[in-house]
């Protein structure tokens, strides 16, 4: 098990630390669409765990495992770059989702639940509930969440106006005190999956597991929870937007 030098077989390292490998590659599905396999996300992950063995030159005491975490998650990361994370008709699917949440909440001044949604844009439960699930992997942030006018093309909106860098966005005072704001709004079961998988770390089928439902059902759930979110954000950054132009903010209905 050990070497003549006293450290661990690079054999024994990969068969203790493969289980890190899958929690990780598990948490991480939830933020990618449906098409992307967990074996393919498990196999990039090894890769980056040889990568840190094979780098790490400090002995294997508890500051092993906060390096192996980095370099697993970034051949993760590197592995899926390429890839379009969302098809272009299902981004157009969610933002109709997030019309549909901004307009009923100025209607009812609530959240709207899943059955009102599904009627709002005239599907059905079951076929709202899967248009959720296959969005698995819907970001809370774009960048073409962040320009300021229809016409504007990707360089003008992020390189021509250093007025509009999306980093310093997230960190004005008021758009983290409208994030805040939106994620205690959220419906009480959508905001427990949120804590469990960002505060906890939990993944999917754990998460289904304390709420005693399937993990496509907690899918859902995230998804939508996401819509919300992002629904409440891109409404707080237009009123933000206007109020810095000195123009009224828009009537609600």
């Amino acid at each position: 098990m050990y070497t003549a030098s006293g450290t661990l077989e690079r054999d024994q390292l990969v068969i203790h630390y493969a289980p890190l490998v899958k929690r990780i590659a598990y948490h991480l599905m939830a933020k990618l669409p449906a098409s992307v396999q967990v074996e393919d996300i498990i196999q990039n992950g090894m890769m980056g765990l040889l990568d840190a063995i094979n780098r790490y030159e400090d002995g294997l005491g508890a500051q092993f495992e906060t390096y192996a975490v980095q370099r697993i998650r970034g051949a993760m990361l590197d592995g899926l770059r390429e890839n379009d994370w969302l098809p272009r008709s299902l981004r157009r699917d969610m933002r109709r989702i997030e019309a549909a949440i901004h307009n009923l909440e100025q209607q009812n001044g609530r959240p709207p639940s899943e059955k009102e949604l599904a009627e709002s844009l005239d599907m059905t439960l079951a076929d709202y509930q899967k248009m959720l699930q296959e969005a698995r992997g819907y970001q809370l942030v774009y960048f073409e969440d962040f320009r300021e006018e229809e016409g504007d093309d990707y360089l003008d909106r992020h390189f021509g106006n250093s007025g509009d860098d999306p980093l310093e966005i997230l960190l004005d005072k008021s758009m983290r005190d409208a994030l805040i704001k939106a994620i205690e709004d959220l419906p009480e079961r959508e905001k427990l999956v949120m804590g469990l998988y960002y505060e906890e770390e939990m993944n999917l089928r754990e998460i289904g597991e304390v709420l005693g439902v399937s993990e496509s059902r907690v899918c859902q759930l995230h998804s939508q929870a996401v819509a919300r979110l992002r629904s409440r954000m891109l409404d707080s950054r237009a009123r933000d937007v206007r109020r810095r132009a000195g123009r009224p903010p828009k009537a609600s209905v």
